[in-house]
């Protein structure tokens, strides 16, 4: 029903819109008696072989929400329901923040894709926190964690940390977004010796809190094999819980969309099927390389339960959809947890 009815009437309207629209209908439908309930029957798999312990955390199954679909985690109680394992919320910031002038999200639908370049626009620190009290325990939730785009470079930690002190007690696990593309000048944010630091000050906050928490690293998919090699030694040196392989892409090469569509759409990040390969290639380069020597999160291009099997085969301990939940609607979670326990 979501592929011939529900998406291509969403198709027709604004994407950024209708996300926004989407969120209100799930919200409005999940107060009705019983809907709740017809969510978790219909898209819901429970079973023991599919549960994962990772970073001292026990997943319900392998299946997670990626980062930048619930920003200021106002729907993760609801889109658990949908039979997610794990979501992560954010890109959190410190102070709430517009991001970039509209329109900055484009479909590439003979693609299976989606460019965007938000800009990290989420409400900050307090609104998420506020939200995130209302949390019902039905779903492990990440906290992504970014900086504000008028930040300096001298003072990048320091909105790290703050984020991180602020969620600390509210999320699960944390992921510092150090690759996404529609941020301004990141350039500093790929500097080995700063990401050592980085994720040094974050480490120390931690060791201080009642409970520590995990922290993974979420990388780009558009990194050369010495940039990869250096990701495996940074692991090893700062002893960082894990890595997200992979964010959005600013490559464009082998895409459907013609180039003056491209050019209308300009600069941002890529996503979906168009990255499924680039994805999975850094996986599987890390995996074999480390000699899986620390989990990894598969993200990029997951549009079937083949797709998802691709990632885990590569060397992901978990992986999470984005595009291709917006593309293949919430069935999708489901046929992946289906197809995970046939292999089992």
């Amino acid at each position: 029903m979501y592929n011939l009815i529900i998406r291509p009437i969403f198709f027709l309207f604004d994407p950024e819109k209708i996300h926004y629209f989407t969120f209100s209908l799930i919200k409005t439908l999940s107060k009705v008696p019983f809907v709740t309930s017809i969510f978790r029957s219909l898209y819901v798999v429970k079973d023991k072989k599919l549960e994962r312990n990772l970073f001292g955390l026990t997943f319900e199954n392998p299946v997670g929400l990626a980062a930048g679909f619930d920003k200021n985690a106002v729907l993760y109680n609801e889109l658990a329901n949908f039979g997610f394992g794990f979501i992560e919320i954010g890109t959190i910031t410190p102070k709430g923040q517009a991001g970039n002038p509209k329109k900055r999200l484009f479909r590439l639908k003979d693609d299976k894709g989606i460019i965007n370049r938000m800009g990290f626009n989420n409400d900050g620190i307090a609104a998420a926190i506020d939200n995130l009290k209302k949390n019902k325990g039905n779903v492990i939730i990440g906290g992504n964690l970014g900086k504000n785009t008028a930040t300096k470079p001298e003072h990048y930690t320091e909105d790290y940390c703050q984020v991180f002190t602020a969620l600390h007690p509210y999320v699960d696990y944390f992921v510092l977004n150090v690759s996404c593309p529609n941020v301004g000048s990141h350039a500093k944010l790929n500097d080995k010796d700063y990401l050592i630091e980085l994720i040094s000050e974050c480490q120390k906050l931690n060791v201080k809190a009642s409970k520590q928490k995990p922290i993974l690293l979420k990388i780009a998919p558009d990194l050369n094999q010495n940039q990869l090699d250096e990701i495996i030694e940074l692991v090893n040196e700062t002893k960082i819980d894990g890595v997200i392989a992979s964010n959005t892409s600013t490559t464009r090469g082998g895409l459907k969309a013609s180039e003056k569509r491209l050019q209308e759409i300009g600069n941002g990040g890529l996503s979906g099927q168009p990255i499924k390969a680039q994805s999975t290639a850094v996986i599987k380069y890390l995996a074999d390389t480390s000699k899986k020597a620390f989990p990894i999160i598969g993200v990029g291009g997951i549009h079937s339960a083949q797709d998802a099997l691709e990632k885990l085969e590569a060397g992901a301990d978990l992986v999470q959809i984005y595009t291709g939940f917006i593309y293949e609607g919430p069935s999708l979670i489901k046929k992946i947890n289906k197809a995970i326990l046939k292999k089992a």
